[in-house]
């Protein structure tokens, strides 16, 4: 495990007494207080509506829609490249988004709070399932419009009744890790656990069972829940003076970047190349987006690629796609065993100190999107974080 200076230690700290659980389900609007001329999307802010790269501009053009805000795709896409409607950095609002997956008032965001006591709070939008509509995938079709009417309506409504009682997301978690999930690339089983809490309490009505069909039929459910759940616990964090640790991490396709504690809310970025990865054959040249989505704050907790050594089948299918020394990379920068894993050697919590002391970047796992927004999802690949990100917030906290 990493050695930490007295500031980091603080910080994980925080993070490793966090709880985080799911609380219930607020429309955007109440929970982040979002208004109708703002689009939350993954990673770091564009610099200006030209820069948005087409998968999150088609996502963006189908949450409008679905807001009734623009009357066809066409008009959608004009308000946003005129600049009548703004994109910004979900994780500005404490909301982590999937891949281009995008986030307007009236989306229904899953609420995760700290049950120790924190006083942090973490959203995310609803899993869009096994579905090739789904947002995350950055595809503009009426199939992804009726889908995100869906999810935020009937299933939003079913799924709200059912979380009368809070569901804690580290035991969901903890399964998926004993039973070889990595709670990124593989979120099966922690999916299959949530499942096992939720189905009970969804019964009743069709809208309630069919609810609960669609949360086992779909692997990565727990995917978005757990995003929420390392951003909550990694936000316990914020405001640590001095510390390093990384508490956010993401890309929007042409970027990635990291926040730090002893800096919230400050971006350090990036050009983002795309991760590493072998594209089918059917796919033409060339069509691979750069890193993107907020789920690379999973890594950077610690679970992801940076837990590939714990998931055997996620090892077998991606080891050949990681760096060399890739396996040692937990054991190099990741600061402390989580108590609620203890066993597994599971160990989490990045600071930027310590990956510039040791010269090694983290790496991530992520889908490959197309760049055109035509294709959805490619494959999947390992992104190594940009070493320059971390070298900059260690500068920028020395300077303050």
């Amino acid at each position: 495990m990493a050695n930490l200076n007295a500031a980091d230690q603080t910080a994980i700290g925080k993070v490793l007494a966090a709880e985080p659980v799911l609380q219930g389900l607020k429309p955007a609007s109440e929970a982040v207080g979002l208004d109708r001329n703002t689009i939350l999307h993954a990673g770091p802010a564009f610099a200006k509506p030209a820069d948005i790269t087409k998968p999150i501009l088609n996502s963006a053009v189908v949450a409008l829609m679905f807001e009734g805000i623009a009357g066809d795709f066409e008009a959608a896409e004009q308000m946003i490249l005129s600049g009548d409607v703004v994109p910004r950095p979900a994780q500005d609002y404490d909301v982590v988004t999937p891949l281009a997956a995008c986030v307007t008032p009236s989306f229904m965001l899953q609420e995760v709070t700290d049950a120790a006591g924190s006083g942090r709070t973490a959203y995310t939008p609803i899993n869009g399932g096994n579905s090739p509509g789904a947002m995350r995938l950055g595809v503009r079709t009426e199939q992804s419009l009726e889908l995100v009417r869906w999810l935020n309506g009937d299933f939003a409504e079913a799924l709200s009744g059912a979380l009368g009682d809070p569901v804690p997301t580290l035991p969901a978690a903890r399964t998926g890790m004993e039973a070889g999930d990595d709670c990124h690339g593989r979120t099966s089983a922690a999916t299959e656990a949530l499942a096992g809490i939720l189905s009970p309490r969804l019964t009743g009505s069709a809208g309630a069972e069919k609810a609960a069909g669609f949360v086992k039929e779909s692997p990565s459910y727990f995917l978005n829940l757990w995003m929420a759940s390392a951003r909550c616990m990694l936000g316990a964090a914020s405001g640590t003076e001095g510390s390093s640790l990384v508490i956010g991490a993401g890309g929007n396709g042409a970027e990635a970047g990291i926040q730090v504690a002893g800096l919230p809310g400050r971006w350090f970025t990036a050009p983002a190349d795309p991760p590493k990865h072998e594209a089918p054959e059917d796919v033409p040249e060339g069509r691979a987006l750069g890193a993107i989505g907020d789920s690379a704050i999973v890594d950077a907790m610690g679970f992801g690629a940076m837990a590939m050594n714990l998931a055997p089948e996620q090892k077998k299918g991606m080891l050949r796609l990681m760096p060399e020394g890739g396996l040692e990379l937990p054991a190099m920068l990741l600061a402390a065993e989580h108590p609620g894993f203890g066993g597994l050697g599971l160990c989490v919590g990045m600071a930027a100190r310590t990956v510039v002391d040791a010269e090694r970047r983290p790496v991530v796992s992520l889908g490959v999107l197309d760049n055109e927004g035509e294709l959805g999802r490619l494959t999947g690949g390992i992104f190594e974080t940009p070493m320059s990100v971390f070298r900059d917030a260690v500068a920028a906290l020395e300077a303050a």
